[in-house]
């Protein structure tokens, strides 16, 4: 497919521009030459409105949209172990296909192109991948105590069966995904990093996220969670550690030593009582920085520009530091810090001619938009999700004028109400 975005302004741009994608690609932002065809391209009037690379969500649990507003205003200890693991129990494979189509369109419409999930229901996230055309890396859920054990064993295999299904569709990328060290044994989590380095792949782990982790990690290893994993190799191969609330300046430095990526999840932290990670301490010492919503269920929303802004306002309140998170940091955590957790800088996070076509037009002609006197801080501290305009993945247009093109929202709708009668309102 051929596109032309005419005359719109560019983030990190201060003039109007043309841009040209083909083949998936952005190709220039000018008039190609003459012996390259842009006859017959989809013209998108960029007039008043800004083009932004597609944001990267670096954390979220995509058929969780199921248990938005179900289990709030509890503990994190009561919602996880007495609301929500009781509740996915229930859940059937067809489930999380249609949750998942929910979270896609959530996404989409507010201009996520990228997301990093951990889930526990095999080939149904490629399943939705495939029809909704966003981009994606992909990690199954592991617990057990070894490699060998049946729980671990089982969701291996699961893990490289997806990886097979997924074969054919490279917007889709796989990390190993052990839950949480409080789910997995010692001898697993020592096992995972060589089985990655094997396979090419990278991992993803809960870290840190609550105190009874980190109090549990000093009482059986006398070592915090993040010094635990880095005594046994865990962080040998590249990681991608979500939450990293309960952290200390020791462990800042082991995981900027280990190039851990960081994705942090402020609204979710928040609202489960979790606390907030040192995210400038963090990304003053080197640590790679970048954004996650969490799940619906924890969150409520995936709504990323919710999350950026109150990562600033957060973060400048704790430190009592207007400076210490600023909209040029949050937008690179949200774009290029994403793309490098994922180990995809080469190919998103930024607008440049060879890299893929993952952009975002964002409307400008909104009163709370205007005027536009810095289009960066409109993005951290006016937008609320709503100017997306047209959503482009792959060089493929998935919205335009806010009209999704690949997924019946209706539809979608309509068949996850029927999953909360059946598995909400029985429990």
């Amino acid at each position: 497919m051929k596109i032309i975005i005419k005359n719109t302004l560019i983030l990190g741009n201060n003039t109007e521009k043309d841009i040209y994608i083909r083949d998936g690609k952005i190709t220039g932002f000018s008039a190609p030459s003459p012996d390259d065809d842009f006859s017959g391209a989809h013209i998108i009037d960029g007039s008043g409105k800004l083009l932004i690379p597609g944001l990267v969500n670096c954390h979220t649990h995509t058929y969780m949209s199921l248990f938005r507003n179900y289990a709030d205003d509890l503990d994190f200890d009561q919602w996880l172990f007495g609301k929500i693991l009781p509740a996915e129990d229930r859940m059937l494979p067809e489930d999380a296909y249609w949750c998942n189509l929910l979270s896609h369109a959530e996404m989409i419409k507010t201009g996520t192109t990228c997301f990093a999930e951990m889930h526990m229901f095999k080939n149904q996230s490629v399943r939705a991948l495939n029809e909704s055309g966003m981009r994606a890396v992909l990690a199954r859920g592991l617990i057990g105590e070894n490699t060998a054990d049946e729980a671990a064993k089982t969701r291996l295999d699961e893990a490289f069966e997806e990886k097979k299904y997924a074969e054919g569709n490279d917007r889709i990328s796989f990390m190993l995904g052990p839950h949480a060290i409080y789910t997995c044994g010692k001898e697993l989590l020592k096992e995972l990093p060589h089985l990655a380095k094997e396979n090419n792949m990278g991992l993803m782990i809960h870290l840190a996220e609550g105190i009874t982790e980190y109090k549990s990690s000093m009482e059986n290893n006398r070592l915090s969670p993040t010094a635990y994993l880095e005594g046994i190799g865990f962080f040998d191969v590249k990681t991608l550690a979500a939450h990293c609330v309960h952290v200390d300046n020791d462990d800042i430095q082991i995981l900027a030593k280990k190039g851990v990526s960081v994705a942090t999840n402020p609204i979710s932290n928040m609202k489960l009582g979790n606390g907030f990670a040192p995210i400038p301490q963090m990304h003053k010492a080197g640590v790679n920085i970048c954004v996650g919503t969490d799940s619906a269920a924890s969150n409520n929303s995936l709504n990323m520009f919710r999350e950026l802004s109150m990562l600033s306002y957060a973060h400048k309140g704790l430190n009592k530091d207007s400076l210490c998170l600023g909209a040029k940091e949050i937008i690179d955590f949200a774009t290029m810090g994403g793309a490098r957790a994922l180990g995809l800088e080469g190919e998103i996070g930024s607008i440049e001619p060879g890299k893929k076509a993952d952009l975002v037009l964002i409307d400008l002609n909104k009163p709370w938009m205007q005027p536009v006197n810095n289009p960066l801080f409109s993005l951290v501290y006016s937008a609320n999700g709503s100017e997306v305009d047209t959503v482009i993945i792959d060089g493929k247009i998935l919205m335009e004028k806010g009209e999704l093109k690949t997924l019946d929202e209706e539809k979608i709708i309509y068949e996850t109400n029927k999953i909360k009668k059946r598995v909400l309102e029985e429990i």
